[in-house]
């Protein structure tokens, strides 16, 4: 039947809820898995990259997070590039009234950044021995990411609710060149959010080194329910997978997928990795740890936004260490804990070595995955 002209058709799109991975026709031992990665050279022995988020990262949690063999991102139009001591700031929020948190975050992002803290929080993670990766809003990248790069940082991020290579500006009519923001900076630059194939292969064509995918699946963004944009991470993560590989195939320059956002178990990282993502970012599981600075508190980047807040401060409260949620072990059958642990033993389970061979993993629509077989479970609940 032939549709009206103008009438809409609106393909399916798939969440991790939906999804299961099927094993493989040969195993291999968890222990002879790597799970390393790598953007144009920076190395991680983990794919996991804690979220650009005041609420999760600060610089003791970047070594930290950089000990235990991944990356965290500083968010830097945050806290700690506004306020020299960020302890008094930490203490305020979470102690505020849920109903009032929001107007107190827009109070204390509501001091200018200043341009010298930026250089300061990089050499405070190197000279802890971490990883120094720093996160910037388009508005600010072209200024301030020079400037992180100067001090040593080893990634820049440029990260938004929604990232394209051609938006329009009354303000500034030539916008953010991403191609010379690589130039300038000289280190590994991951851009995002996006969840479109060709937005994807746009950004890869500008030379950047990562690409982030995810609109709204954070448990602490509400940009879904505000703005009604989104897709569901398994579609999208497949989407921007496809244009990666169709401009490595082009090229022969390979750009590292991330899913950010929304991922609560090993079974979302392993479902992340088997649609094509090379590492995931991740917030509030990070917030959780006793080594996060919010002390269980977390809210999203848009929070603070002075004329329409897209998120809200949650508590998670404090719930284990960072080791246990990466390594464990794990002392709760819910899938939350020993994340790396869990990917290494899927891989096993589908015969892949390496990440790379982990995207040629095959899927299968099955919402019941979850429920199949569990009605004991489902009634202890």
């Amino acid at each position: 039947m032939q549709l009206p002209i103008g009438m809409q058709v609106l393909p399916p799109a798939y969440g991790y809820d939906d999804v299961a991975i099927v094993p493989g026709d040969e195993t291999v031992n968890p222990d002879m898995t790597d799970v390393s990665t790598s953007f144009d050279g920076f190395g991680i022995d983990i794919p996991f990259m804690a979220s650009a988020m005041d609420s999760v990262v600060d610089t003791k949690f970047a070594v930290k997070m950089s000990d235990a063999g991944g990356v965290a991102v500083m968010n830097m139009d945050g806290l700690h590039t506004r306020y020299e001591d960020t302890d008094e700031i930490y203490a305020d929020i979470a102690a505020v009234a849920r109903d009032d948190a929001t107007e107190l975050l827009q109070k204390v992002y509501s001091k200018p950044i200043d341009p010298r803290l930026v250089g300061q929080r990089v050499v405070e993670v190197k000279e802890g021995g971490g990883k120094a990766a720093v996160s910037f809003v388009p508005q600010t990248a072209k200024r301030h990411a020079p400037l992180a790069a100067d001090a040593g940082a080893d990634m820049v991020v440029v990260q938004g609710t929604v990232i394209t290579k051609r938006h329009r500006s009354k303000n500034s009519p030539i916008g953010l060149r991403l191609a010379e923001l690589v130039a300038d900076v000289g280190v590994p630059v991951v851009v995002g959010n996006t969840v479109t194939y060709s937005v994807t292969k746009e950004l890869a064509e500008e030379g950047v080194h990562g690409i982030l995918v995810g609109v709204g699946p954070g448990s602490a963004c509400t940009s879904r329910e505000v703005l009604g944009i989104g897709v569901p991470q398994v579609s999208a993560t497949m989407e921007c997978v496809a244009a990666r590989d169709a401009y490595f195939k082009e090229t022969g320059r390979y750009v590292s997928i991330v899913t950010d956002g929304g991922i609560r178990t090993g079974g979302d990282v392993c479902k992340s990795v088997a649609c094509g993502a090379d590492a995931v970012m991740i917030g509030s599981p990070f917030a959780k740890t006793e080594e996060a600075p919010a002390s269980g508190m977390h809210w999203g980047m848009a929070t603070w936004h002075d004329s329409l807040p897209r998120g809200t401060r949650i508590d998670l409260g404090v719930q284990y260490s960072l080791q246990d949620l990466l390594f464990g072990p794990s002392s709760t059958s819910d899938g939350t804990l020993n994340l790396v642990g869990a990917l290494q033993v899927c891989m096993g389970y589908v015969g892949a070595e390496t990440l790379r061979e982990m995207h040629g993993a095959r899927m299968v629509y099955a919402p019941a995955i979850k429920t199949e077989g569990k009605i004991y479970q489902m009634a202890g609940a």
